[in-house]
């Protein structure tokens, strides 16, 4: 629908404009069409649209701002992650925004966040490009017919990627910004073009109004079903193998990334993937690779020369390409993008110093300590100035999207296994084994994905199990279509005393990063810290 009135629509807190031209829910494939017609786009030999978003090319968080006022002074957790900005800032840049677009054509959609009728959010976004629209098409839940003509108004985003804020007058860091109202309800961007900053601003809406307002757990990480409705969860940082394990053919697809736990459901926050796509290849990753078709966006990818085919592996623009298309690509996504209660919950690590077992049980009291531990570690040569493993550490595996202090989420899920005793909690260890990195080798995907198996099935909850010495995590004896000697990593390693010294120094490493959340962590999750215990000088 394209609207050519002079005030043509009614946007709270006054953001009613005056733009010559406004296209409202245009579909997809006109939103293609305009983009390719204007310049700022061009087809892959696979359909896909190739935009690129300038000089932002990822998120930008410390330019991301939350409005401290009456509803977040004394709830959300401030500090470098949640940045405060006064409601006076966000004012003054929201008017000067709407002088801004006065005269320009805008792009806006209504669409809505979760999947669970009874805990969606309505999203109204405006943007001055076709294509960032056309993003808020594919991630954002799109509203049926019926229910667009009942649709009601709740939360607006405003991106405006030509709007550069001046710093010396508007109270920002840079140019660019985000900034989040929960009393206005509003998101604010400006100075950038990368898509990113709206999914995630609306994750990040989610992660405050979810738990807060109603005992429900937002999560970071996928989330597949089996054929007899069994639901599966899958957390993990970057490098894990979160996307590679829980694409599995004999299991549908919820989603891939943001996810609430609510007392009897699990249901996913979008509409579709923002997969990253940095050496895609049909091999590595079939079902993404299948998915980059009309109208797909991929974002900062180059094309070999003298062709419109898709070069995966150039990173000259970043690291960072992504492809956003509707989770309906995916050729096993639910229709509807809801399970019942987790049966099985696995957190994926990739462990470069070769001591965590390749799968581990938790108990409740485990699980919430290592979800707020969120615990990987990169290895030398995936990043400049990396000579040797390093630990990260990311509270519920995405601690940047927290708003609320993350003791909070990890206590939420300690309330919802308790509430469902049958739920079984995973650490796998998707990393190296025989060894740190460098002397040890990286635990064989076949061998992980027979372990999953495993436990989707229900076979594994049935092994025999032994404490590990340092973390107390229960590790399984055997595993069907795994060899018992791998199971337990020590027994991996030739010099068993220093496996023993390893296992010591990466326990300490968690107890040092757990030093930030002793104050304010109840005492289940103080009683499942690993242990030192100084059995080697």
């Amino acid at each position: 629908m394209e609207m050519e009135h002079p005030n043509p629509l009614c946007i709270t807190d006054g953001l009613d404009t005056l733009a010559t031209k406004v296209h409202l829910n245009l579909d997809a494939d006109t939103l293609v069409q305009q983009t390719i017609a204007r310049g700022q786009g061009s087809r892959s030999d696979t359909g896909a649209l190739c935009i690129e978003t300038g000089k932002f090319t990822g998120r930008s968080p410390k330019d991301r701002f939350i409005v401290k006022d009456g509803i977040t002074e004394n709830t959300v957790d401030w500090g470098e992650i949640n940045i405060p900005i006064a409601t006076e800032i966000f004012d003054r840049l929201l008017e000067k925004m709407r002088v801004f677009i006065r005269d320009r054509e805008l792009w806006v959609r209504s669409c809505y966040a979760g999947a669970d009728p009874k805990l969606r959010i309505n999203v109204t976004v405006i943007n001055t490009t076709p294509w960032a629209n056309l993003f808020c098409h594919h991630l954002f839940l799109r509203p049926t017919p019926e229910e667009l003509a009942g649709y009601q108004q709740e939360w607006v985003i405003l991106q405006v990627p030509e709007f550069l804020a001046d710093p010396s007058v508007d109270g920002t860091r840079q140019q660019n910004f985000s900034i989040i109202n929960f009393s206005r309800k509003m998101i604010l961007i400006g100075g950038t073009a990368y898509t990113g900053e709206m999914k995630k601003g609306i994750f990040s809406v989610l992660n405050f109004l979810l738990p807060h307002e109603h005992g429900v757990l937002p999560m970071h990480c996928s989330a597949n079903e089996g054929k007899a409705g069994d639901v599966a969860l899958f957390f993990g940082l970057s490098g894990t193998g979160k996307t590679t394990l829980s694409a599995d053919a004999q299991r549908q697809l919820i989603g891939d990334d943001e996810h609430g736990w609510s007392d009897n459901t699990v249901f996913n926050f979008e509409g579709g993937c923002y997969a990253k796509c940095i050496d895609l290849s049909a091999e590595k990753e079939p079902e993404i690779f299948a998915a980059i078709k009309h109208p797909t966006l991929l974002e900062n990818t180059r094309f070999f020369e003298g062709t419109n085919t898709v070069n995966y592996a150039d990173a000259s623009l970043t690291e960072n390409t992504r492809a956003a298309y509707p989770i309906s690509h995916i050729k096993n996504a639910k229709k509807i993008s809801v399970g019942d209660t987790p049966k099985n919950i696995f957190f994926l690590t990739c462990d470069a110093f070769g001591v965590l077992p390749p799968i581990a049980k938790l108990t409740t009291a485990q699980a919430m300590y290592h979800f707020l531990s969120g615990y990987t570690a990169k290895v030398a040569g995936t990043e400049v100035g990396i000579s040797e493993p390093q630990t990260t550490f990311s509270a519920c595996f995405g601690k940047v999207f927290l708003p609320l202090h993350p003791t909070r989420y990890a206590e939420l899920l300690g309330q919802k296994l308790e509430e469902c005793p049958d739920v079984n909690v995973w650490l796998v260890n998707t990393g190296w084994t025989g060894g740190a990195y460098g002397t040890g080798r990286r635990i064989s995907l076949r061998y992980t994905r027979a372990m999953v198996q495993a436990v989707v099935r229900g076979e594994l909850a049935q092994q025999d199990f032994v404490p590990h010495p340092n973390f107390g995590v229960l590790v399984p004896q055997s595993c069907p279509d795994v060899p018992a000697e791998v199971l337990n990593p020590k027994d991996t390693w030739g010099d068993k005393t220093d496996y023993d010294r390893q296992a010591e120094m990466l326990a300490k490493l968690f107890m040092k990063n757990f030093e930030q959340y002793e104050a304010q962590a109840n005492d289940a999750i103080k009683s499942a810290s690993p242990q030192a215990l100084n059995t080697v000088l």
